[in-house]
């Protein structure tokens, strides 16, 4: 009976060990990939819920803070764990089934389209673009 009780418990922490293991590995793998995808101009979620823009992050170095821009002037610098994942653009293009769009019937469409501020009031600043109104911004004041 004792033999039994110890086979199981040989089962049960070798099971438990691979499975420790196992969720290691896709642990390291997450992180590699969020580090990867966390570049100057993402868009990012952190812990507390608030949304921003990462405008400098050190994937080397994990102690050094990362610096998120939260509004446009608003900059905060973060631990780089209190990013919780990259938060990736969706397509709000919805296609229906019995037309679909060649490119060259979207490149005649913005071409037609009246070039107005009211007709694109957001933008998206590329990094560069990002890097450059922060230092505008340093500099004036």
């Amino acid at each position: 009976m004792e033999i039994m009780l110890f086979g199981l418990l040989a089962v049960l922490l070798i099971f438990m060990v691979i499975n420790t293991r196992k969720r290691n590995k896709q642990m390291k793998a997450e992180q590699e990939e969020k580090a990867q995808k966390t570049v100057p101009g993402a868009k990012v979620l952190l812990q507390g819920g608030l949304y921003g823009t990462v405008v400098s992050f050190d994937p080397e170095n994990l102690d050094q803070p990362a610096q998120i821009e939260l509004a446009p002037g608003a900059v905060v610098e973060v631990h780089s764990q209190a990013i919780l994942r990259v938060v990736d653009p969706t397509d709000e293009v919805v296609e229906d089934a019995d037309t679909v769009a060649t490119d060259e019937d979207a490149v005649e469409a913005i071409d037609e389209a009246p070039a107005t501020e009211e007709a694109a009031p957001y933008s998206v600043e590329t990094p560069e673009e990002t890097r450059a109104r922060l230092e505008r911004d340093a500099d004036g004041k």
